[in-house]
């Protein structure tokens, strides 16, 4: 991941292909998730940050094609075949045939749908904050099936089994990458007060 844009030339780019509230802030909570655990392994905290916010380009546009369009968005947009791989790596087995191999593609896949898991557990509390919220919450409603439906258990078992690290320790690591950007996600307790 070469000649990555900055941040907010990051954010420019997304809002030109997302717009919508909810897909924006799915994507900063996968950007938060993904720059703590560039920090656990002692890598590039813009890039994989970058990575986390840029995965989902083309899921507001083509719901029912996700990932098939992302690869000439970001060409257009000047991003590397690196970059274009860690992207469409994130729906392997799901919409893609390309397979997470760096260690970046492999936390993607494993906490991509782990983000809106822990986000609907924090609603569900409260505080409606991802600050009070516990590890053994989130086992519970993982558990759970008609909790999130929508979110797949197995995809983010299969996560964890490809970084090599327990389940629940990386439901502890993305809670913990989600309190970082809990302001800018709505999670810091400020939904309870209204």
């Amino acid at each position: 991941m070469n000649n990555l844009p900055t941040r907010d030339e990051a954010w420019k780019i997304l809002t030109k292909y997302v717009t919508t509230d909810h897909l924006q802030r799915h994507v900063k909570m996968v950007e938060g998730t993904m720059r703590h655990f560039a920090r656990l392994y002692n890598e590039d905290e813009e890039a994989w940050g970058i990575l986390g916010m840029l995965h989902d380009i083309d899921f507001e546009l083509y719901p029912d094609e996700h990932l098939q369009h992302a690869p000439q968005i970001l060409r257009d947009e000047g991003f590397d075949e690196d970059f274009i791989h860690s992207v469409v790596s994130h729906g392997y087995g799901i919409c893609s045939d390309v397979e997470p191999v760096s260690m970046a593609e492999k936390v993607l896949f494993a906490v991509d749908e782990l983000t809106g898991l822990i986000y609907a557990c924090a609603l569900m509390r409260p505080s409606k904050s991802v600050m009070d919220l516990e590890l053994k919450s989130v086992k519970k409603k993982f558990k759970s099936p008609a909790f999130a439906a929508n979110v797949d258990r197995k995809v983010i078992a299969e996560g964890a089994e490809r970084l090599g690290m327990p389940l629940d320790e990386v439901i502890q690591e993305t809670i913990l990458g989600m309190r970082e950007c809990a302001e800018s996600i709505g999670l810091d307790g400020s939904l309870a007060q209204e």
